[in-house]
């Protein structure tokens, strides 16, 4: 069974965000991983000194086929040191994995599937 880790920003840190909504989004994104057959797991994560060992604890996990880099991180300059960080953890913890990368939370699936 493929294995995919999906990186996000928490949405409890995104001002003016409706979390809860976004929350489901993610929800049933998780469940279309399931109907691939797609062993998935999300690690959400913000801006500040936890965010490195939420990355390098869900990468170490379990051996990854793909890791996704969420919107929310590469779209926003300012966390571009997290984005940069997050290709670097992803290179050092799971070299085996492609990276993909999603345009909204509702494409992780057909993200992962382009490299699977």
């Amino acid at each position: 069974m493929p294995s995919v880790l999906v990186i996000g920003y928490d949405p409890q840190a995104i001002p003016g965000a409706d979390a809860a909504a976004l929350r489901m989004v993610f929800e049933k994104e998780m469940n279309r991983f399931a109907e691939h057959g797609i062993d998935a797991l999300m690690a959400l994560v913000v801006f500040d000194e936890t965010a490195e060992e939420a990355i390098t604890a869900a990468l170490n996990t379990r051996p990854w086929d793909v890791v996704v880099v969420g919107g929310g991180i590469r779209k926003t300059e300012a966390l571009l040191p997290l984005f940069e960080r997050i290709v670097n953890l992803i290179r050092l913890h799971a070299p085996q994995a492609a990276i993909a990368f999603n345009t909204h939370a509702d494409d992780s699936v057909d993200a992962a599937l382009r490299l699977l």
